[in-house]
């Protein structure tokens, strides 16, 4: 609706209504979509509103920045040190961590960067909660359509719509995020209906991004790395199958055959692909659902009610335990904001301790 109302072009709709979607098991038509799509606009890169940008060295580079300030400051960062269960004091407040290996960490203050899933259902015994509390993170939505697939190809596509050049040079739009599939929300809507009967999409969303464009270090000369954003797979296949590998190479099958519709030579420039579907997200990153956002980004799971009402603020039914990640208000996004929140909450606390 919102669309509707300022645009004519059903092409400029269909690509702006896959901001309105992405990560969600919705429909450009589903109400309350159209938040989704302001919060991926509100926000300003250089000066420029709603502009987005590629981090230099991939997206693990971000992660190496805030690590190296952290430890400029004093911090001590353990990695691949997987986290058993919060410590917690006889009146029930944190104290710390235990890690795997039984290890123990002490803290006065504990922040969860997990989503609300694993930090309150896996990491905090359910009898230190209030049972409402309880019930509420476990109905929170964590459903997702997302299946991504990292490729490296050795030329870049060239698009029927804007040919390459004879000298192969990279053009504007290579500089993009490209979006295909997308010349109707009809056929966003109809790639939904499919996901949501179990079926992955016969014409998925495509988003799809070829950072080595502008970072030339992320591929060897000549090379290229494309960046598949997709929708919509189910996390669970009709008749309650699950994912295989014949399942997964069926559907990058069926992506890649959308892009040879586009840019001819596409799949003959593929060296290799590493698909990862919603239970593959969760697997390796502790996505809940695989879902990009630690929960659905619906009306009903946002602010005061993220990730439960009352719970809002950072502060969790645990003295000393704040949540800090994508679960927390205001959502999910590469913008740091409710890691920023959750830190002043916290440090407030603390000097009151």
């Amino acid at each position: 609706q919102i669309l509707n109302h300022w645009f004519e072009s059903e092409p400029l709709k269909a690509t702006l209504a896959t901001d309105a979607v992405i990560g969600a098991m919705a429909s450009p038509h589903t109400p309350g979509s159209g938040y989704v799509l302001l919060h991926h606009v509100m926000g300003e890169l250089e000066g420029r509103r709603g502009a987005w940008g590629y981090v230099a060295g991939g997206m693990g580079a971000l992660s190496q920045a805030i690590a190296h300030s952290a430890s400029a400051r004093g911090a001590h960062i353990f990695a691949e040190k997987a986290v058993c269960h919060v410590l917690l004091g006889r009146d029930g407040e944190a104290q710390g961590v235990v890690l795997q290996d039984g290890t123990e960490v002490r803290s006065k203050l504990v922040l969860s960067n997990a989503s609300p899933h694993i930090t309150f259902l896996e990491l905090v015994p359910q009898e230190q909660l209030p049972k409402d509390f309880v019930q509420r993170i476990r109905q929170v939505d964590t459903c997702s359509p997302v299946t991504k697939i990292n490729v490296a190809v050795d030329r870049l596509p060239s698009f029927l719509a804007a040919p390459n050049t004879r000298d192969s040079q990279p053009l504007p739009h290579h500089q993009c995020s490209i979006h295909l599939n997308c010349e109707s929300t009809q056929v966003l809507n109809q790639a939904f209906t499919e996901a949501t009967h179990g079926h992955p999409s016969s014409r998925p969303m495509i988003e799809l991004c070829i950072p080595s464009v502008l970072d030339p270090g992320l591929a060897p000369p000549g090379c290229h790395v494309v960046s598949l954003f997709t929708q919509y797979t189910p996390s669970v296949l009709a008749g309650g199958r699950s994912w295989d590998e014949q399942a997964r190479n069926a559907y990058a099958d069926t992506v890649f055959d959308c892009i040879e519709d586009y840019a001819p030579g596409f799949k003959a420039s593929v060296i290799g692909r590493d698909i990862l579907t919603p239970p593959d997200l969760e697997r390796i990153f502790g996505l809940p659902g695989g879902n990009i956002f630690h929960g659905g980004m619906s009306l009903d799971q946002l602010y005061f009610a993220r990730p439960a009402p009352s719970y809002s603020g950072y502060r969790s039914p645990v003295p000393g335990l704040y949540l800090c990640g994508s679960g927390a208000h205001p959502g999910g996004g590469v913008m740091g904001a409710a890691g920023r929140n959750a830190a002043q909450v916290a440090i407030k606390d603390f000097r009151h301790l």
